[in-house]
């Protein structure tokens, strides 16, 4: 997919690179794969913000996207490629024999027309799903299941994949986009190719204002901040000893660069190798 790159003619347009969105093909979603969406502007029940730096934005309604690919051994046509304001990827529309429609996240290379499918006996092809005991080694692969019948959960965003390595003992050895390597049982699902839109990340949005169409609010410093907001507030300008100089910290209290996954977590078992393991030359 290509970007667009427009005219200097404002200052808001002299660095915006945006989608030219050649690969829509249908401009309104399937109304009865629709549900509303309540914005939250960052807080749960309590009304408590627990989420900072959220409010606001354009209105929108939630894609159903079918991350369990449940019907299973029957060919699917791809009637549409839909731009999905929830995620960065784009979706595909896909219609069975008996009419019945559902949304998957479109692959490279999936155009209008294709047919996918999703079982045991698919074709490696993108778009189908299949049992990763049922996938070649060295495929490249997309929404893939942690549990099996749970649903895809790894490598969902654009221009996403996981290679599978190796499979051994009723497990598979899939190498994550992170670059960590982990254990999944060999009969969860996982979906051939990689996910479009991968010139999502070279994206420039050139002004601040797009910024809050899309419900992201501004943020501030701490040290900006007052003692009582932020642990790096306070004290008389750049202060060495009141405030925001002192050993830095989040609004929760963790120091910059501390770890924040539990040190005895139930799937380390599962991590062959960290994400962070040193290359060998």
């Amino acid at each position: 997919m290509p970007l667009k790159q427009h005219q200097p003619v404002t200052p808001s347009s002299r660095y915006k690179l945006l989608p030219d969105f050649a690969e829509i093909t249908k401009s309104k979603p399937e109304k009865s794969l629709t549900v509303s969406l309540k914005k939250s502007g960052g807080r749960n029940n309590t009304g408590r913000i627990t989420c900072r730096h959220r409010g606001g934005g354009h209105k929108r309604k939630y894609r159903l996207i079918d991350f369990k690919r449940l019907r299973r051994d029957e060919a699917a046509k791809v009637v549409a490629i839909e731009y999905d304001p929830n995620r960065s990827a784009r979706i595909a529309l896909l219609e069975y024999k008996d009419g019945q429609k559902s949304y998957i996240l479109a692959p490279r290379k999936l155009e209008v027309g294709d047919k996918v499918q999703a079982g045991e006996k698919a074709p490696i092809k993108p778009g189908n799903a299949l049992p990763l005991s049922h996938i070649p080694p060295g495929s490249a692969i997309h929404n893939i299941e942690i549990q099996p019948g749970k649903g895809g959960q790894v490598a969902r965003s654009a221009g996403q994949s996981a290679t599978l390595s190796n499979r051994e003992g009723g497990y598979a050895l899939v190498k994550m986009p992170s670059g960590e390597i982990r254990k999944i049982q060999d009969n969860c699902y996982a979906t051939i190719g990689v996910v479009g839109n991968t010139d999502h990340m070279n994206q420039q949005s050139a002004k601040a204002g797009r910024t809050r169409w899309q419900g992201v609010r501004p943020t501030v410093r701490g040290m900006c901040m007052n003692p009582v907001d932020h642990p790096n507030g306070g004290g008389e300008g750049k202060s060495k000893s009141g405030g925001g100089r002192q050993h830095l910290k989040s609004p929760w209290g963790h120091t910059k660069g501390q770890k924040t996954r539990q040190p005895k977590k139930s799937s380390d078992k599962f991590i062959v190798q960290g994400r962070k393991a040193k290359k060998r030359r």
